[in-house]
């Protein structure tokens, strides 16, 4: 194999690579951010509006990270947690252009879900200091805390990732 034939297939094209699922992780982002913006428009704070007997619609804001971690941290945060988001956003874009997603397809959709996910908490916290979250789900006396479409991705990211590791695993036995 001659020295191009080897970059080649450790370094994928951009059509071949994880970069594919840009346009994926572009339309997350955006349908995050309508969202977001269609709510702070349509319901006040803290409001809720029952759309199932387990799931709600409700306004609220996080200035911190998962499970409002930090949330009264005097502000700080705002950057501890932009700084990561677009540390995880820049290293998963790197991630991707070095994967063939031909070979990669699950991987490299986790990675772009992940990426959206981050993106699009990431311009809350630049924008408004704060993450919309709106969506509860609830049992009887008992609520998931609240969480947004860019929440949602990066779980079901992070999901498809552990399948994708578990997959791989079982191949390779």
């Amino acid at each position: 194999m001659s020295a191009a034939e080897a970059k080649a297939v450790t370094r994928p094209g951009v059509l071949a690579s994880g970069w594919r699922w840009l346009p994926v992780a572009a339309a997350v982002v955006v349908l995050d951010q309508l969202s977001k913006a269609w709510i702070v428009h349509h319901v006040n704070y803290g409001a809720v509006v029952h759309l199932l007997p387990v799931l709600d619609l409700t306004l609220r804001y996080n200035s911190g990270a998962a499970w409002s971690l930090l949330a009264g941290a005097g502000g700080w945060q705002r950057w501890l947690f932009a700084g990561l988001a677009l540390a995880v956003g820049l290293g998963l874009l790197v991630w991707l252009r070095r994967i063939d997603a031909r070979v990669h397809r699950l991987l490299a959709f986790a990675l772009a879900l992940i990426m959206a996910g981050a993106v699009g908490n990431l311009i809350d916290r630049l924008y408004l200091g704060h993450v919309v979250d709106f969506i509860l789900a609830h049992w009887n006396d008992s609520e998931f805390p609240a969480f947004n479409i860019a929440d949602s991705s990066i779980t079901v990211g992070a999901a498809l990732l552990l399948l994708d590791a578990w997959t791989d695993r079982k191949r390779s036995m």
